[in-house]
This record gives C-alpha cells, sequence and structure tokens, in this order.
C-alpha cells in the first residue's frame, strides 16, 4: 500500500469515514522521499513518533528502526491504523495528547537504555509548544528530526544577526546541532496547506559545550533580549531582569568584551552564557 500516494490516502479517508481536521493540522505527505530523509535520522535505533496520522513516517521508520513508539491525539485513526501498520511487531500506537504525556517516563518504560530519536511531522500550530517539551522533559535523545513550516526551520536555524534569529534558535542550541536537511514544498502535501514545510533535526552530539552556572538565569537573559529585540541589551536586560542600574549592566557588557550598544540579536550562545557567567 502507497500512503504517499493521493488516490490511496483519499480511499482510506472514505473507507473509514475520516476526514482530516484542521484542529489537529492534519496534512498528508504525498512525496515519499520525505518519510525516508526523516526515518534515516532514526536507522539502527529506536523512534518516538509523534502523530503518526495515516501511518506514511511510522511504516518507514517501523523497517528501519529497532521499536517504534507512536503518540497519537485523534483516537479516530485507531481503525485505520491498525490496517496500515497494525502488521508491524515492533510497533505501539499511544493515544494520547503529547502535550499532557510525561514522554521521560514513556521513553525509559518502553525503550529502557537504549538509544531513541524522535520523529515528527509536526501540525505548524503546536511546534514550538511541542518541541520545547521534548527538549525539556529530561530524556535524552539522540536527535529531534521534525518537519514544520518553512519559516520555523529558517528560526531553528539561523545565524546570530539575520531577522530569524530568536529565542528559539538559542534553545535549539541549548538541546544540539540544528540542521535543516530538505525543504518540503505545499504541494507535496494532502490536503495542501498555506505554506511550504521543511525538515529539521536538531542532533544531541552536535551540541556546543557551554558552561553557564545559572542555566535558569540564562533562560531569563535570552528571554528579555528577544522580547524586546530592538532595544539594546542594556535596555531589555535592565526591564526584562533588573537586579542592575543601566550603568552597571553597560560596564558588564564591555567588561564581556561586547559593546554597550550591543542588541541580543548579535550574540551567540556562548556569550549570552558569558554574560550570565559575570552577573
Amino acid at each position: 500500500m502507497n500512503l504517499t500516494d493521493v488516490h490511496t490516502i483519499k480511499a482510506l479517508c472514505r473507507e473509514f469515514g475520516f476526514g482530516t481536521k484542521k484542529k489537529f493540522g492534519q496534512n498528508f505527505i504525498t512525496d515519499e522521499k520525505v518519510p525516508d530523509i526523516i526515518s534515516d535520522t532514526a536507522k539502527g535505533m529506536c523512534a518516538l513518533e509523534i502523530g503518526p496520522g495515516l501511518g506514511t513516517l511510522t511504516e518507514a521508520l517501523c523497517r528501519k528502526c529497532e521499536k517504534v513508539v507512536s503518540v497519537e491525539i485523534d483516537t479516530s485513526l485507531e481503525k485505520l491504523l491498525g490496517l496500515t501498520v497494525g502488521n508491524f511487531t515492533n510497533l505501539r500506537v499511544v493515544f494520547s495528547d503529547i502535550m499532557k504525556t510525561d514522554i521521560a517516563a514513556l521513553c525509559k518504560e518502553e525503550f529502557t537504555d537504549r538509544k531513541v530519536c524522535v520523529c515528527a511531522n509536526l501540525p505548524y500550530y503546536v511546534t514550538s509548544p511541542v518541541l520545547l517539551r521534548l527538549m525539556d522533559c529530561g530524556f535524552p535523545f539522540e536527535s529531534i528530526t521534525v518537519m514544520v513550516q518553512k519559516e520555523v526551520a529558517d528560526r531553528l536555524c539561523a545565524k546570530p544577526g539575520t531577522p530569524e534569529y530568536g529565542a528559539i534558535t538559542l534553545t535549539c542550541q541549548r538541546y544540539g546541532r540544528p540542521v535543516k536537511l530538505t525543504d518540503v514544498p505545499r504541494t507535496s502535501f494532502y490536503p495542501v496547506p498555506g505554506v511550504d514545510s521543511a525538515v529539521v533535526s536538531i542532533i544531541s552530539s552536535g551540541k556546543e559545550n557551554i558552561f553557564c552556572k545559572d542555566e535558569e538565569l540564562l533562560t531569563k537573559v535570552i528571554r528579555a533580549s528577544f522580547n524586546q529585540r530592538r532595544k539594546t541589551l542594556v535596555n531589555a536586560l535592565y526591564s526584562g531582569i533588573g537586579r542592575k542600574t543601566k550603568e552597571e549592566y553597560a560596564k558588564l557588557l564591555v567588561a564581556c568584551g561586547f559593546s554597550a550598544d550591543v542588541r541580543g540579536e548579535k550574540l551567540s550562545l556562548s556569550d549570552f552564557a558569558k554574560i550570565v557567567n559575570n552577573m
């Protein structure tokens, strides 16, 4: 069964009386190369999949991975998934909301001490919340590979000083090294969405080795810097963090080797860590 074929997708939807739900951001991939690209990042390991949908990516993962656990919010897909991927003995489908799931506990229970990657075609409306939840859950994923809106992918992989660079970029860098694997045009989906997509992999082993004495303060400093990105870093820290006067923040930045009027969007993750280590 070719799950990337539009005629097959339509036939399955008719057979099971299934209609795509905008509230779940359901758009099914019709480019057979994309599931292969995503699943290759988990080859030979275990995979936590978020949102299997019709089972297109699930099928590719099951063929390449030791074990796959797929978390799906839409219970109406249960019988359909039983037909499309129910024959795989290395698959368990969990019907649950990933935002309400104890991800670390699930992975420890299902995968024990094996290497685990995350693979997902994320609905646009929950991209950032799901990514943050995955990175904050405490489980040591080898990588997190997701298909997201192209503009979001550009932000995840942005460089300092570019318009796309922001707090979410630095959050990803604190977890690993974000790499864009491929662009995916909107015509590669059914139904066709209003935006293009891209596949990004955040590789934990590529994480820059940065020491920060206060990770919680680092988070606050980064958020303050980009909540008011038009302001200088001195003004952003003064209004967003407090604790020091503007003059003291200016002296701190100069002591760290930066201009007193530098903006946060110009600084790297190691630059922010240096500032926090001297606060």
